[in-house]
C-alpha cells in the first residue's frame, strides 16, 4: 500500500526523464544503475524531506511504503555520494523556472525585489571534516536570492560555513531587480560600483559608518510614518569615503529600533524604501520554514555530494509545495494557510478545523490529474 506521494507524482509530471538525462549529461554523469536510478534518488530525497526521515537506513526501511523500490540503505548512500550535486542544483533551477511562470504576485514596488541572505546548517565537526565552522561544529552555508513576489528562491550558492556572505553576494546580483540586503553585504566601494552598473539596491548600513555632507530631501511630513530621516550624503571617513552621494533613509521598525538603509532609488518615497527593506524578513521566514518542516537540520551523508544533494532536494520540495499551494487556492477558492496546506500535502489527514478542508481533500486528486506545465 503506497502512502501519500504528492511531490514525487508532481515531480514526475513536471520534469521528464529526458530532461533529467540532459542535465546529467551536461555535468558528465552517466546513470548505469538498474536497481536504484537517479530519478529514484531524487524521489527518495523529496520523500525524506516531506516525511522527515531520520537517515538513509530509515528511508530504506519505509521507502517501499511510499512507492520506492526495495533497496539496502547502503545503495542509496552510495548513490547520494556518487551523483554530482550540480545535477540537483540544476534541477532546482529548472523547476523554479517552470513553477515561477504562474506564481508571481505584485507587491506594488517600482521593480521586483531580490532579497539576499544565507542560512547555515551545522553538525558535529567529525561529520563534515571538509566543512569546518566554529569550535566543535562543522557546517555548510546556503546563500539564497529570494523573490518575495513569488515566495520562491531565485538562485542558490553553496559554500562551507566559514565563507563570508559579502563576497558570495557578488554572485547573486541582478540588474533587473532591486537588491535587498543586510549589513553583512554592506561595503562602500560596492555601493559606488552598483551606481555605475545601474544595479538598484536597498542595503542596511553598519552602525559605525560616518555620514558626510548630509543634505535633507524634501518630503511631506506624516505623524503616522515610521521614517525618521531621509537625506543624501557621502559615506565613510576621509580615508575611505564613497565617491558617489547616496540616499539614506532612517526608519523605526516594529520593535522601536532605528534602521539605517542606503539606496540609489531616488524616485520612490522613503516609506516605500522602508517597506522594501522590511521584505528582507521574507527570506528569514523561508529559511525557518525549510528547516522546521523539510528535515534540513538532519544531514544523512558526510560527503559534499550527499549533503548538497539532500539540501537542494529540500529546496525542490519547498518549490513544489509552494506552487501546488498557489494553484490549489486558485482552483478551489479555499482559505487555507501555507502551513496547513503543507500538513495536508505531507500526508497528515488530521482535521485542520478549516471549513474549506473537505473541499480541498476532494479536489486535490482531480487537480493533480490536470497538472500540465506545457
Amino acid at each position: 500500500m503506497n502512502k501519500h506521494t504528492t511531490l514525487p507524482n508532481l515531480m514526475q509530471k513536471l520534469v521528464s526523464d529526458e530532461e533529467i538525462q540532459l542535465i546529467a549529461e551536461a555535468v558528465g554523469y552517466r546513470d548505469s544503475s538498474r536497481t536504484f536510478t537517479l530519478r529514484e534518488l531524487i524521489h527518495f530525497f523529496l520523500l525524506a524531506a516531506m516525511h522527515q526521515w531520520k537517515s538513509f537506513r530509515h528511508g530504506a526501511d519505509v521507502g517501499p511504503l511510499y512507492g520506492l523500490p526495495r533497496f539496502h540503505y547502503s545503495t542509496v548512500s552510495k548513490k547520494a555520494k556518487e551523483v554530482p550535486y550540480d545535477i540537483m542544483k540544476r534541477l532546482l533551477t529548472l523547476i523554479i523556472s517552470k513553477c515561477n511562470r504562474q506564481t508571481r504576485r505584485s507587491l506594488r514596488f517600482p521593480k521586483p525585489l531580490r532579497v539576499v541572505d544565507s542560512t547555515t546548517v551545522t553538525v558535529g565537526k567529525n561529520r563534515l571534516p571538509w566543512a569546518p565552522y566554529h569550535g566543535e561544529r562543522a557546517g555548510v552555508k546556503l546563500h539564497v536570492a529570494y523573490s518575495p513576489e513569488s515566495s520562491l528562491p531565485a538562485d542558490v550558492v553553496e559554500t562551507i560555513g566559514l565563507r563570508h556572505d559579502g563576497p558570495v553576494g557578488e554572485q547573486l546580483t541582478n540588474a533587473q531587480q532591486v537588491l535587498v540586503e543586510d549589513r553583512a553585504y554592506f561595503k562602500i566601494e560596492r555601493l559606488d560600483r552598483f551606481v555605475e552598473q545601474h544595479q538598484l539596491f536597498v542595503i542596511r548600513m553598519k552602525d559605525n559608518i560616518e555620514l558626510h555632507q548630509k543634505k535633507s530631501l524634501k518630503r511631506l511630513s506624516s505623524t503616522s510614518s515610521s521614517v525618521q530621516a531621509d537625506f543624501t550624503c557621502q559615506l565613510g571617513t576621509k580615508q575611505c569615503r564613497s565617491t558617489k552621494r547616496h540616499r539614506v533613509v532612517i526608519f523605526r521598525d516594529a520593535n522601536g529600533r532605528d534602521i539605517r538603509v542606503v539606496t540609489n532609488l531616488f524616485h520612490a518615497s522613503a516609506e516605500t524604501i522602508a517597506d522594501m527593506y522590511q521584505q528582507r524578513w521574507t527570506v528569514e521566514v523561508f529559511f525557518r520554514w525549510v528547516k522546521q518542516y523539510l528535515n534540513v537540520p538532519t544531514l544523512f551523508g558526510t560527503t559534499e555530494n550527499a549533503v548538497y544533494n539532500q539540501l537542494f532536494a529540500a529546496f525542490i520540495a519547498y518549490v513544489l509545495l509552494r506552487w501546488l499551494y498557489d494553484q490549489t487556492k486558485k482552483q478551489t477558492n479555499v482559505s487555507l494557510s501555507f502551513i496547513s496546506f503543507a500538513v495536508f500535502s505531507l500526508g497528515s489527514f488530521l482535521s485542520i478545523g478549516n471549513p474549506g478542508w473537505p473541499l480541498l481533500c476532494l479536489s486535490m486528486p482531480k487537480f493533480m490529474e490536470g497538472v500540465n506545465f506545457g
